[in-house]
């Protein structure tokens, strides 16, 4: 009889045992409230109440609850296949970081500066100085159909836009221009030409237009480049930077403003090499008289060094207007800010002030080498005198012995 209660009681623990390991519980499992539903009970004749005693201590000990307060729970405490585990574990590495806030945020600023760049446009300005006189006035003549009228009383420059109809050629016919298919040439007739939006190659074709009506044409042709980044969704009005400006938006006004300071600058730079030349000359012949004692150079040579100090003086105060704020700039407070901005980094005014110190300088040796011409002459027509009163006594005395014979 105990052989045989043995075997059965190893029976109901191996069903027992195949039951808890083929239910997959987890831990977020609902709770099963009949978990032995389909366990057969054992027959009665086997074991007696003592054996049942004995059994239900068994089953407490293989079917603990996992949580205190839950008696519904029995298999909590038995693990789960090491197949669902890993499967588990794996789909958990394998989902996809969350992205956080922070990298959302710098995502959508990266679209908003592509998109603003999408929306700025780079303009390309080229200062030349060719010659020291424009005919306005014939300028505008020959080129009526590009000319912009003035909206100030300003008559030293003229301001021409020129279309490029090789961009879109039904733009002219349906009466829309795209501003980056305009070109535009400012001339002042100081001999001045600043273009806009003229690329390196077509710069040449817009030159020759204006030679024909230049007078004094250089030997040497000054350049200056610059650039203007217009940005609409600028918070300022303007932000400079190195060898360009940012605008909010390019207008004619702006075109203008920018175009005077450019202008003046190219002129003053010509100006200030030619002052050099003659600060270089000087230097010369104070050397020369440094070592000899005298110099050689003609009364000519001299007065046309003081007829060209004179001139380059009146040419950069009068005809350049270098101190005379502009009439856009005296009425509207944003293309002030543009013309002082621009004026500060060409440095006109300390540009200037070396100008004026250097011919100051050329003055003061022409002056001195004038006293020293005047007392030349002096010196001659004293010793002319003295050699005609000699003659004149050496002729008395002839005449003297003359009659005395």
């Amino acid at each position: 009889m105990e052989p045989s209660r043995t075997r059965s009681l190893q029976k109901l623990l191996n069903s027992l045992l195949s039951f808890s390991s083929s239910s997959r519980f987890s831990q977020n499992a609902p709770f099963l409230r009949r978990p032995f539903q389909t366990l057969p009970p054992p027959p009665s004749p086997l074991y007696s109440h003592g054996d049942r005693r004995f059994l239900r201590s068994i089953s407490s000990l293989l079917l603990l609850p996992h949580h205190p307060s839950t008696s519904l729970r029995y298999f909590s405490s038995v693990s789960p296949r090491p197949e669902i585990e890993s499967r588990e574990e794996e789909g958990e590495k394998k989902k996809p970081p969350s992205p956080s806030l922070s990298d959302d945020e710098s995502y959508r600023d990266r679209l908003l500066e592509i998109h603003h760049e999408k929306q700025s446009r780079f303009v390309p300005v080229k200062a030349y100085f060719l010659s020291t006189s424009i005919d306005l006035r014939s300028l505008q003549s020959q080129n009526a159909f590009n000319v912009i009228p003035p909206n100030s009383r300003a008559t030293n420059y003229v301001v021409l836009r020129y279309y490029d109809v090789k961009g879109d050629p039904h733009e002219l016919e349906a009466g829309f221009v795209n501003e980056s298919h305009c070109h535009y040439m400012i001339v002042f007739q100081y001999g001045s030409v600043v273009l806009f939006n003229v690329s390196d190659h077509e710069a040449d074709g817009y030159l020759k237009i204006v030679e024909k009506h230049a007078s004094g044409l250089l030997p040497e042709m000054r350049k200056d480049d610059y650039a203007v980044v217009e940005k609409p969704t600028l918070e300022t009005w303007m932000q400079g930077g190195l060898d360009y400006i940012v605008l909010k938006n390019l207008s004619i006004d702006g075109i203008r403003t920018i175009g005077s300071v450019l202008g003046q600058s190219i002129a003053l730079d010509y100006y200030i090499r030619q002052v050099d030349g003659m600060v270089a000359e000087f230097t010369d012949i104070n050397r020369g008289m440094e070592k000899t004692g005298t110099f050689t150079m003609k009364r000519k040579k001299l007065f046309q060094l003081v007829g060209k100090a004179n001139t380059t003086l009146a040419d950069v105060i009068l005809k350049l207007g270098l101190f005379e704020r502009s009439d856009i700039a005296w009425k509207n407070a944003n293309y002030a800010q543009i013309w002082e901005y621009l004026r500060d980094e060409y440095e006109l005014t300390q540009r200037f002030g070396n100008l004026d110190f250097k011919l100051k300088f050329v003055e003061h040796n022409i002056r001195f080498l004038q006293e020293i011409l005047q007392n030349r002459k002096s010196d001659f027509l004293e010793w002319l005198i003295i050699i005609l009163i000699s003659v004149e006594i050496l002729i008395s005395v002839y005449n003297i012995a003359q009659d005395q014979l």
